[in-house]
């Protein structure tokens, strides 16, 4: 039995009535840690004591989110502030610094991408990503934006008007590609501008994508004529083409109000009784510069909100219009949320004089203040009840409303599907969580597997994995795809089986659950990474592999398997020797069929990336003294072996670890 320390605070009583008493009923911060002292969750509240104490009451309806938290926190601790105003402030500052796993209330939604400046490096890229935060924090990301297309355009546009870096390589070793003899590069491959010249450069496409067009264009205008006066009519040019391109991406606008001299972001939301869509609208001398998009999850509970509810707790009364003064309360704190949370990961340049809001904010002079003092003037924010803003808004919350229809039919599709695989199967319960398994080589080589996931019918790329085949039988020329697959299934759990001891061992055994966590039993799936079903790719011998690893594992009555084979997309069940009889049209089916084809394609591309590589580096493997790291740095300085291939052995010598005799065997292997 593990000592009381280690034990979460939920398990605790005594321990935990101790620390509540501790904390203060003041404004200020708390900071909720695991047994490895990371920090889980950081939030706010002008009652610390009270909103710290709401997340232990038994009587309090936790959503699945912060009901896995909660059982993970071990300790928790407070910074006091003299207003709330300086707990926004810090907060928002402490969750920038750490970005705690649990204080992510806006989904990072696949489908809305984002544009990415990476300040981190020398030369800074500029790209399209659907992942934030992946890189460096020096990184800068703007979005998600909602219209892809637009977004692709407007950066396709950019390029023709700024010479910028067009690819994340260069294209040749010794000199600048095309794009530099046309203009559309300075040459960044072959270091023929400075870093500091260049970033010059990207803060101009920064300032588009901050919503500060006519800024750059005020700028650029006087820089035309000063260079027309100096006779320099090539750089005045260049710059003209710059201005018109520039307005050139506003031509197409159709918002326009009246007063454009004010920028403003509008914001409003339209939700159902699980999800609410929030639309912000970015509008820049009055044109509409950005459409972000976000969405919140909603856990139906009762219309109040109580003290220490979070964002994801609060339910709305009349979805999705949100009619009524209790229901515009409560969409308000989660319009409120989202404008906290999006404000924090902007510049204060980015921050607009206005913010339209579809309901009034519950610490809208909160809010302001802080947003005041992080832009260094005034910051208003209003609810228009009339004219052309209160028009602007309900523009607004119209498009919201066509998102979260898009969405609701997308979520009934796949809800279909899940419960016909479930009648398919004979499940107890629709499979929420699915993994699909894949094997890919040529003949035994390169041999790899994949694990894919599918959560409520949509993939979860973040659960992906790759795995390298270990077994030492499994080579080229032998290949064995029952004994890939046995081995890439006791990999995966036996991870599970080593977890479950632990839960036993701290006393979380499923058939003795702590009282204290009565109410969140609901939640158990999300607590661990189990799946509701397995999905192997092939037939009945394929099954039949994984089938003897899990009862091995004595897992078998604990996981679901299913095996679904290509030619007639016939489904297996374990220890039946004929197909289900089923229609390859059925919504279950078609829904295995695409968790299926997605594990064949990322197995497949995991595949070929290591065929490439050992490509590559076969050749280099016949050369005496030259082991895997030398390789590496000779392919990471000259890229490919074709240009390899033409080093001379004064250049080869250049490398690091390639010394002048090796350098020599290198050149005379190439030239015998």
């Amino acid at each position: 039995m593990p000592s009381t320390k280690t034990l979460p605070l939920v398990k605790d009583s005594e321990r935990l009535e101790s620390r509540l008493k501790e904390i203060p009923a003041v404004p200020g911060v708390y900071l909720m840690r695991d047994e490895s002292d990371r920090i889980l969750y950081i939030g706010k509240s002008k009652k610390l004591r009270n909103r710290v104490r709401s997340y232990f009451r038994e009587s309090q309806n936790l959503s699945p989110r912060i009901a896995m938290m909660v059982q993970q926190v071990r300790e928790i601790e407070f910074i006091a502030t003299d207003t709330e105003a300086e707990a926004l402030a810090l907060e928002a500052n402490l969750v920038k610094q750490h970005q705690p796993y649990f204080n992510v209330l806006l989904k990072d939604d696949k489908k809305y991408p984002y544009l990415c400046i990476t300040w981190s490096e020398e030369y800074p890229r500029i790209f399209i990503t659907r992942k934030r935060r992946a890189g460096s924090a020096k990184d800068r990301y703007y979005g998600p934006y909602v219209d892809t297309g637009a977004l692709r355009s407007t950066l396709h546009l950019i390029k023709r008007i700024f010479p910028l870096r067009q690819r994340p390589q260069p294209l040749f070793k010794d000199r600048p590609c095309l794009n530099y003899d046309i203009g559309r590069c300075v040459g960044v491959c072959q270091g023929l501008t400075s870093p500091e010249e260049y970033r010059k450069i990207i803060q101009k496409v920064a300032m588009i994508f901050q919503g500060r067009t006519q800024e750059l264009l005020d700028i650029l205008e006087p820089q035309m004529e000063e260079a027309a006066e100096d006779l320099n009519f090539e750089t005045a040019a260049r710059i003209r083409d710059q201005i018109k391109g520039l307005q050139s991406l506003s031509a197409g606008q159709k918002v326009s109000l009246p007063d454009d001299t004010v920028s403003r972001d509008a914001i409003a939301l339209a939700a159902d009784t699980q999800h609410a869509c929030v639309q912000l609208f970015q509008i820049r001398a009055g044109q509409l510069v950005g459409r972000l998009g976000f969405m919140a999850e909603i856990t139906p509970q009762p219309p109040v909100a109580k003290e220490g509810q979070e964002l994801s707790q609060l339910s709305l009364s009349s979805p999705p219009s949100l009619g009524g003064e209790r229901g515009g309360v409560e969409a308000g704190a989660i319009l409120q949320r989202v404008l906290e949370e999006h404000y924090q990961n902007v510049e204060s340049v980015e921050i607009p004089s206005e913010i339209s809001v579809q309901y009034e904010l519950p610490e809208a002079e909160i809010l302001a203040d802080w947003l005041s003092n992080r832009k260094g003037r005034k910051v208003t924010i209003l609810t228009p009840q009339r004219q052309t803003k209160a028009e602007l808004i309900e523009m607004v919350e119209r498009n919201a409303e066509y998102e979260l229809a898009r969405m609701q039919r997308l979520s009934d599709r796949n809800s279909q599907a899940m419960e016909d695989l479930a009648e398919i199967l004979d499940l107890p319960e629709v499979p929420r969580r699915i993994e699909g398994y894949d094997i890919s080589h040529i003949q035994g080589s390169d041999a790899v597997a994949s694990r894919v996931v599918f959560i409520d019918g949509l993939p979860a790329n973040q659960h992906y994995r790759h795995y390298k085949i270990k077994n030492p039988e499994i080579k080229s020329g032998h290949s064995d795809d029952f004994a890939s697959l046995a081995e890439v299934i006791g990999r995966r759990f036996r991870g599970l089986k080593e977890e479950e001891r632990g839960k036993m061992e701290d006393g979380f055994s499923d058939l003795e659950e702590p009282q204290e966590l009565s109410n969140l039993s609901s939640v158990s799936h999300t607590i661990s990474d189990k799946p509701d079903l397995i999905m192997i790719d092939g037939g009945k011998g394929q099954l039949s592999a994984v089938v003897a690893v899990l009862r091995e594992m004595n897992l078998l009555e604990e996981l679901r398997v299913v095996s679904l084979a290509k030619q007639r997309e016939e489904i297996f069940l374990p220890g039946e020797s004929l197909p289900l009889q089923t229609n390859s049209e059925q919504p279950g089916v078609q829904l295995l069929r695409r968790v299926r084809d997605e594990a064949h394609r990322f197995a497949v591309s995991f595949h070929r990336d290591r065929r490439s590589e050992r490509m590559k580096r076969s050749r280099l493997d016949e050369i005496p003294g030259l082991g895997h790291h030398r390789q590496k740095q000779l392919l990471a300085h000259f890229r490919s072996i074709d240009y390899l291939r033409l080093a001379t052995p004064e250049q080869l010598a250049e490398v690091s670890g390639i010394g002048p005799r090796l350098a020599q065997q290198i050149y005379d292997y190439f030239h015998p």
